[in-house]
């Protein structure tokens, strides 16, 4: 799915000023920020999207990459643009806010920048097949996301050593000092926010406590499942720091159309040649299924566009408690090369029919002036 142009994120024009971007992100921060709409993920996504936003239009040099080339000059893609990190604005409390852009993070208490912060979550788009959809399917993916480094076990200090605690805020990411009547709260220069300092960084993750892998993770797509619905893999997204739990990968389903069938819901729909004989006369039909094959008797005189309905012969309900129906439209084939012994039958056919001439059909409880085509034609072929 394509991303939204920043400026239409923020709410602002293309000529806003730096201090009208600033303000505008405020605002949404402050109303979307996941610490005042817990568990909602709508308005989780928001402050994503705003913080995404403002993280390139507060940059003047990437701003001004985004105003000649959009969101391809600046690196976008499903994360976001080059350097954006959504976890960390998604972790940003509510204090964190108020405390750096309005002095009152103190008197809010809000928790310490290095704390535990949870992973950022993850999307994968799959493509599967409409049989896939119908019966359910067991699939690989390999997943790019950053994990925790095993040499130092996601501390960021050297095997053997141990981050120590920030001398200049004592551990809580935190300097406060006093101005006027409240006590402000910034975030430790010393630190940048962590409470804790690492002397020697591991080599392997270079301090960072997580690395960048490619991991194979297998998924259970359900029977049923319908283009758009997603699947969510607990803590199969990145992980998180200092402690926090691992995100969540999210699997978005996207199913291919099928050549013969068109789905609705839990109802599947298509359309069947059939001879015009056979709507004459009456007979048997064959009927292509998702389980094969279905017999399918067709009553004399049916018309074109008649539909016949095959219970349970639909798509599955996840969770397998029941299925929808499949709805067979008729529509009558006419031959295009006929042989002589049909030529000569239809001739036959054609002589004792009367001219053609429109004339309203009668309802169902008036009895027709005249024996039905139908019944004529039955007659002939005997």
């Amino acid at each position: 799915m394509s991303k939204r142009d920043y400026y239409e994120v923020l709410g602002v024009p293309r000529s806003a000023s730096d201090g009208d971007i600033k303000s505008a992100y405020r605002k949404l921060a402050m109303k979307y920020h996941p610490d005042r709409n817990a568990g909602d993920k709508a308005a989780e996504e928001k402050f994503k999207e705003a913080a995404e936003a403002y993280a390139v239009l507060s940059d003047t040099e990437k701003r001004g990459v985004y105003d000649r080339f959009g969101h391809s000059g600046v690196g976008a893609t499903a994360g976001g643009p080059a350097g954006f990190d959504p976890a960390i604005f998604a972790e940003f409390d509510l204090a964190d806010i108020l405390g750096n852009m309005f002095g009152f993070g103190d008197i809010l208490g809000g928790r310490r920048r290095g704390g535990p912060q949870r992973g950022a979550d993850l999307r994968y788009d799959l493509e599967i097949t409409f049989e896939e959809a119908a019966r359910g399917a067991e699939t690989a993916v390999q997943i790019p996301r950053q994990e925790h480094c095993e040499s130092c076990r996601g501390t960021g200090a050297a095997p053997g050593s141990s981050p120590t605690v920030c001398p200049q805020c004592r551990g809580h990411g935190q300097v406060r000092f006093q101005q006027g009547f409240f006590t402000v709260a910034r975030t430790c220069p010393q630190c940048r926010g962590a409470g804790q300092i690492i002397t020697k960084p591991c080599p392997e993750c270079r301090g960072a406590g997580h690395v960048s892998r490619e991991r194979k993770i297998t998924v259970k797509v359900p029977a049923g499942v319908a283009t758009g619905q997603q699947l969510r893999l607990a803590g199969e997204g990145e992980a998180g720091a200092a402690g926090g739990p691992s995100g969540h990968l999210y699997v978005v389903v996207h199913v291919q159309e099928h050549e013969f069938f068109r789905r609705d819901g839990l109802n599947l729909f298509c359309e069947i040649p059939v001879n015009f004989t056979t709507v004459a006369l009456g007979g048997e039909i064959q009927v292509p299924t998702l389980d094969g094959p279905e017999t399918v008797k067709v009553p004399e005189g049916t018309h074109t566009g008649t539909t016949l309905r095959l219970r349970g012969k639909g798509m599955p309900e996840i969770g397998g408690r029941g299925k929808g129906d499949l709805f067979a439209t008729v529509q009558v084939k006419t031959p295009k090369k006929l042989t002589k012994e049909q030529r000569h039958l239809l001739d036959q056919l054609a002589k004792v029919l009367p001219p053609e001439k429109f004339e309203p059909r009668p309802r169902e409880d008036e009895a027709p002036d005249e024996r039905n085509l139908f019944d004529r034609v039955k007659d002939m072929f005997g």
